[in-house]
This record gives structure tokens, sequence and C-alpha cells, in this order.
């Protein structure tokens, strides 16, 4: 009993002294924590730290440990004081090359860290304030930047686990200079004051937007816009409707494998009228309503914005400012949980609005944006993202953005976007595929009603006003109708495309007999083809294959146009004589040219131009004003228009070097045969033709003088050729001075009973027309021989074209169906 009872003693003895030691040891360190001057540990911390990340570092302020109660800790937890660490000052250097000396500076850090979890090698760190954080981002011409850090190398896994719960901070700025992508920006981050859900964000930017496309593109228009998107919305969020009630699974529904809250409901692409967080629930929850989706869905709800920002600078010498939102710092360290960004920026004349979600930002996966754009030209989007588009009015449009970024090359798709381009809408999905040696854009647009008006920036034909809005100084000369603005070939080899182009219904002045338009645009390798460019005119069609070689200077032209059933009354709409008009006008052309614009295109333009007209009527009091019969005018006028046989009208011009000279241009009726001669000149955009009437049946009192087409195509001139006249008109009074009724003789024009031979005429006609290749002059050949037909022999030497030699011309040729489709015209 003794024994036991002296071994219980020692025993709590033992236990009182350890007891006691630990107290002691509590309370030294508690004594040397409150009592130690923490300064004296910043060299040695400023070293370790630089050794870590390889840059100066540096404690420049007080270095402090203090204890505080812990916050949100209950029972004998709460009586476990956090040690609290803050320093002062911070600052981490840059390398020698850049042109600020510091990275990033910090006027304060403070955090705290649990006690208990550094027992199993656990820091817990509740909370990092950071107060002012500023960094300096810089990269120079030759790669190098500043952000990549060289850390030391560890010779294995640390035993140590980080767990960071949040980062809050008060103001803070980033600039980045960006040597490489001309890049020169300023932004300055806060906290927002109060969390933002996305829904709210969406119904903010949708407003800001459309506030935007009304000063772009006018009130009228953004309405326009307006109701567009808002029957885009509704059918998309009808079919995704569909699809849910069908039992598709998010995954089915949003088969782009991007984040499903913003798009696969339809809900906040169509405006905003749910939050993110409702709508990915919602989504993920159609599919089966099992506890796998219901986690991906509790894992893929959008987080508030937590954060602001305003930026300002420049962007390849562009100015951009702009402002936005971004969530909380730690949401970008869940990979599955969608990121939410949105930003309201300009740059120059373009207003971009987004908002939407980033997955992965430290990766970028994907991201799925609503979008909304708004600019004074669709090619100025050229310098702010590469894509090479054409010169456009003002233009305004909102639709779905989304992209993944692979290692095989990111994929990026404007989804089912509607806009405004100056008067006309225009609908449609884009894919940007970025790929060696190009990047590639392919989609189909499609304009429901076209202003054909807002195809002139296209080829530089808009006015002058119009051009300097779009940020082009190439003036129009005030007496050309050719445009001289050069196409921007340069661009040509940044980008390849395949898109296809619809215009249901164009609206056009009254006296142009065009109707719609289809254009498969392809670039490849700076080689622009429009196969085809095709118009719905006057009842039939006007197709052209155009390839614009620009990967040569200067550029290489070819073109093939084709003309089929054209209506002779309806295109002239605005001739009442031409409305009984019957027949067809089916030609072909085959030219090619060198030049930068399109007024050096037509300026050097060789090929050969051919149309024909068969069975057809046309009006006679037409036929004899072209004659000047003056009084079967007057009859016509006073007892009725009726209407004579067009036998056969043909067409074959040569071009050489810019001039049009008509080798055959002739019309036959049975009341009289036309000939016209001379040629058009595209190089100084001048004409000077003849016209020679040739009559069939007795005419009194006929004038017969040739009538003659001059000027320019500005300011045309038709007249009487004075000369002719004036000799008629001596003649008649030189007669009458002799005998009174003799002065008729001059005035009675006699039969030319002699028609064309328009067997031979069509058969000439008929043959396809050739081009020599670009920049090689048209060849003369043999001229046509055509017995009795008034012809114009004249241009049928050395202006006449023949087929280049085949060792240097590309055949032109009819396809069989077209060449039987002719004839049979």
């Amino acid at each position: 009993m003794a024994g036991s009872s002296t071994v219980g003693r020692r025993v709590g003895k033992i236990i009182a002294w350890i007891l006691a030691v630990i107290v002691i040891l509590i309370a030294a360190l508690v004594i040397f924590i409150l009592t130690f001057d923490w300064n004296r540990a910043r060299p040695y911390i400023d070293d370790k730290v630089t050794q870590a990340i390889g840059r100066p570092f540096a404690i420049n302020g007080d270095l402090k440990v203090g204890w505080r109660h812990p916050v949100g800790e209950t029972g004998w937890r709460a009586w476990v004081p956090w040690p609290r660490f803050s320093a002062a000052n911070i600052t981490i250097g840059n390398p020698d090359w850049t042109k600020q000396p510091q990275f990033a500076t910090l006027d304060e850090i403070d955090f705290q860290v649990k006690v208990l979890p550094l027992l199993a090698h656990d820091i817990v760190i509740p909370s990092i304030n950071l107060v002012n954080p500023s960094v300096d981002l810089e990269r120079v011409l030759d790669g190098r930047n500043n952000w990549t850090f060289k850390l030391a190398s560890s010779s294995g896994p640390s035993e140590w686990k980080l767990d960071l719960h949040d980062i809050a901070f008060a103001k803070g700025n980033i600039a980045l200079s960006d040597q490489q992508k001309k890049v020169d920006l300023q932004m300055a981050i806060d906290t927002l004051g109060q969390p933002i859900p996305i829904g709210e964000a969406m119904k903010q930017q949708e407003e800001a937007s459309r506030k935007s496309s009304a000063e772009a593109i006018g009130r009228s228009g953004a309405s326009k816009l307006t109701a567009q998107a808002n029957a885009q919305a509704a059918s998309e969020a009808a079919a995704a409707s569909a699809a849910a009630a069908s039992g598709a699974s998010a995954t089915d529904i949003n088969a782009s494998g991007v984040t499903p809250a913003t798009g696969a409901s339809g809900a906040l692409v169509a405006g905003g009228a749910s939050e993110g967080a409702s709508v990915a629930t919602s989504v993920s929850g159609a599919a089966a309503g099992s506890e796998a989706n219901a986690s991906t869905a509790a894992k893929r709800e959008i987080p508030p914005y937590a954060i602001g920002w305003t930026i300002k600078g420049t962007y390849n010498k562009t100015p951009v400012s702009g402002s936005g939102k971004v969530g909380g710092v730690l949401a970008l360290q869940d990979a599955d949980r969608p990121f939410p960004v949105q930003a309201d920026v300009k740059a120059g004349d373009l207003h971009v609005g987004l908002v939407g979600t980033i997955t992965d930002p430290a990766h970028l996966a994907a991201v799925d944006l609503r979008l909304w754009l708004q600019g004074n030209s669709m090619a100025r989007l050229y310098s702010l993202t590469g894509v090479t588009l054409p010169d456009t009015p003002p233009y305004a449009t909102e639709g779905r953005l989304v992209g993944q970024f692979k290692s095989t090359g990111n994929v990026f798709k404007y989804e089912n976007f509607t806009g405004r381009v100056g008067g006309s809408d225009l609908n449609g999905s884009l894919t940007y595929t970025a790929r060696e040696p190009r990047p590639l854009l392919q989609g189909e647009l499609v304009s429901h009603l076209l202003q054909f008006s807002d195809l002139a920036p296209v080829i530089g034909a808009d006015s002058n006003a119009s051009k300097a809005k779009r940020g082009d100084a190439t003036a129009q000369p005030s007496s050309k109708v050719l445009p001289v603005e050069e196409f921007r070939t340069d661009r040509w080899k940044a980008i390849d495309a395949d898109v296809k182009f619809t215009g249901r219904r164009i609206v056009k002045n009254a006296d142009l007999p065009i109707t719609d338009l289809y254009a498969h645009v392809v670039m490849q390798d700076g080689v622009l083809s429009l196969e085809p460019l095709k118009f719905g005119v006057a009842g039939g069609s006007l197709a052209s294959d155009i390839h614009l070689d620009g990967s040569t200077t200067p550029l290489k032209g070819r073109f093939a146009t084709s003309a089929r059933h054209l209506k002779l009354k309806q295109l002239f709409p605005n001739f009442k004589t031409m409305q009984n008009a019957l027949g067809e006008i089916n030609g072909d052309a085959a030219l090619t040219a060198t030049g930068n614009s399109p007024a050096a295109l037509a300026a050097t333009s060789n090929g050969e131009v051919k149309a024909l007209v068969t069975d057809g009527t046309v009006s006679r009091l037409i036929m004899e004003a072209a004659g000047l019969n003056v009084a079967n005018v007057v009859y016509e006028k006073l007892f009725g228009n009726r209407d004579v046989k067009i036998n056969c009208a043909a067409a074959d011009f040569v071009a050489t070097n810019g001039v049009l000279d008509s080798r055959v241009f002739a019309l036959d009726t049975d009341d009289a045969v036309i000939n016209i001669d001379g040629n058009v000149n595209l190089r100084d955009e001048t004409m000077d033709l003849g016209v020679h009437p040739h009559t069939k049946g007795f005419r009194v009192f006929s004038l017969r003088s040739p009538l003659y087409v001059k000027g320019t195509f500005k300011d045309p001139h038709v007249g009487v050729n004075a000369a002719a006249l004036a000799l008629r008109g001596g003649a008649a009074v030189g007669l009458g001075l002799i005998n009174p009724f003799a002065a008729l003789i001059p005035l009675l024009a006699p039969s030319n009973n002699k028609p064309l031979p328009c067997a031979q005429l069509l058969a000439q006609v008929r043959q396809a027309p050739t081009a020599p290749p670009p920049g090689v002059k048209q060849q003369p050949k043999a001229a046509i021989s055509l017995d009795g037909a008034p012809v114009n022999k004249s241009s049928a030497g050395a202006a006449s074209p023949a087929a280049a030699p085949a060792s240097n011309r590309k055949p032109t040729t009819m396809s069989p169906a077209s060449a039987a489709e002719y004839k049979g015209s």
C-alpha cells in the first residue's frame, strides 16, 4: 500500500511538472510573440522569398504578429487564439530589362492562421486582406515577359497543404504594356458594394447596349433590331423547352460542350429573365432528376459578380476605355465552376458589350457569352480581331458567342446572331477556327430585307461622307462613277473564308430591276472568289464568277458573267413604251484585268461581251422615233401604239485595255434595222456611239439622220448628228428654192427591205466569249463577214478581239445546259 501510494505521488508530480512546463512554454511563447520585434526577421524572410521566386522581395514596413479571438468557432475551439500576421509596404522587383522597377507593390497584407490544423500540416487561412495592390505587366517584342517566374526547384512534394478561403482587397491597379500585341492599358479594380447575380447584370448590359445600338444605327434601326432579337430569343427558348420536355440532358442540349448555364435553356441568352444559378439548375434537372445531375448543377451554379473594374489605354494604337465586373478571386480555383464576366468596352468607334461565363479561367477551357457589337464599319474590326470583313454602313448586332480552347485550334461561334447593317437586317451564324497557316471563317448569313445602297461600301461606291464616317480617306472624284477606293488586299492573306450570303428581298430605286442576291464568298491564301455572285434581275438572273488574286501587285482579276432570261419590259420599268415589249435578253461576258480598285480593273479589262434577243416585240413608236420618222411618230401618238416584232438583236463587244468596241451591235424588226457603232471607254468613263437607222417601208417626212450617244457615264448626252441633219435640211431648202414640192425629196425615206442575216449573227454571238490572262492585251482576229448586214466594219480589224493563244489562255466555254438554254432563247 505504501509503495503504490509513493508511485502515485511520483506520477502526479511528473504530470504536474509536465503541465507546468507546457504552461511555462506557452507563456514564454506568448511573451516572446508579444514582445519580440519581428522586424528583425525581415531580412531572413526577404532572403527566403527572394530565393523561392527568383525576384527581389522586400518587406519595407513593419512586420507584426499578434493574437486574435477566432471568428465563427464554437465550444472549446473558441478558446484557442489564432495568430495574425501583417506586413506593410511590400515590393516585388522586376527583371533588369523592364521599364518599371517593381513588378508589384502592396501597401499592406494581413491574415490569420488556424492553430489546430497546423498539427496535421494544414495551413488554413480564412481570409487574406490586401491593401492597394498594384501590378505592372510587361512584354517586349522578343517575347520576354515579367509575369513568368523562375521558381526554385523542390526535392519532393511538400508535406504542408494550403487552404485559402477568401481574398479581400480595397482598390487595386493593373498596368499592361505588351509590345507584341501593341497593348498599353491601365486597369483599376475594386470590390463591389454587394454581390450582383448574373441575371441582373444581363438586364443592365442589355439596356446599355441597346442604347448604344440606337446611337450607331438610329432609333428606328435599334427598335427593329430589338424586335429581331426578341423573335430570335423566343424561337431559341421554344426549341430548348421542346428539347427539355423530350428528356434531353443538359449535355445533349448544349452540344458545343460549353457551360450550359448561360445558353442551354435560352432564358439567359434571351435577355436575363432568369439568374444563372436557376438556369443551370433547371437545365441540369431536366435530364433525369438524378443525384449525379443535381451534383453537376451544384458545381456549375454561377457565382455572383464580386469585383468591378475600369480600363483605359490603347490597343493597336486604337483608344480603348470601358468597365465591367467579374466573379470573386477564389472562384477562379474551381475549374468546373463557370466564372462570371461582364464588360462594356469602347475601342475607337467599336462598342462591345458582353455578359456570360468562362470555364476554367486559369486555362481558358471555354467561353459562353451574350455579345453585342456596334460600329461604323465591320472592316474596322480587323485591327482589333484580325478578322477580315468588308466595309459596311454603321451596324449593330447581338447574339451568343461560344468558344472552346483546344490544342488543335481554338473555335469560336457567333451563333444565331441578329443585326442591322445600315437599313438592312442581318442574321446567321459565323464560326472562327484558329488553324495554321491561317484561321478560317465560315458561316451562312441571310438578309430578309436588304437595302441595295448598303452594298455600296463593299466596293467603295458609297458617298464621300459615308467613306469618312467609316474611316476611309479615299475621296471619290466628282466626275467618276466607277469606285476608285482600293481593295485592302494586304488583309486577304490574314484569314481564309467560306461564307454564303443571301439577300431574299432587295429594296432599291424603282428603275433598278434587281430583286434578290446570293453570293458564295471564298477566300484562300489571298485569293478572293465569288462563286457565284448572283442577282435576280428583270425576271431572270445575272450570275458572275469572280476571282481576284490579291497575292500579287497589282491585283489580277478574272470575270465570267452570264445573263439569262432578262425580260425586256422589266429591264425598263419606268418606260411606258416598253411595258408591252416581249422577249428576253441572254448574254455572256469573259473579262480579265489588273488593278487594285473597281475603276482600275475596268480601265485594264480585256475580253468579250456578247448578248442577244430573239422572238420579241417592241413598241413601234420607239422604232419610228429612232428613225426620226416624224409623221409616223405623230400618227402613233395620236392613234395608238402598235408593237413590231423583233427578228433578232445582237451585241458583240471586244474589250481591249478598257475600251469596249462594238463588232456587232444591231437590231432587226419588221419596220427597221438599227445599227450602232462606236466604243465605250472604261478608262476615262466616256461613250462615243453612233445609232444608224435603216427604214423598212416607205416613210414620208423622215429626217433619217444618225443619232449619237456621247459624254461621260456621269453626264451622258443623246442627240441627233447635227452635220447630217444640217446637210439634209440644206438640201431640202435648196430644192425648195427650185420647186417647193422638190423640198420633200430629202425627207422621203425609201424602203430598205434587206434584213440582218439573223442566223449568222446569232451563231456568232452564241459562241462563248473568251478572255486572255490578266494583264495580256486582247489579240485581233478575222473580221466578221455578214453579207448584207450593216455591221461595224471599222471595229472588225485591229479593235476586234480574238481568242488568246492556246498556250496562255484559260478557255472559257458554256456548259451544255447553258448552251442549250442560250440557243433555246
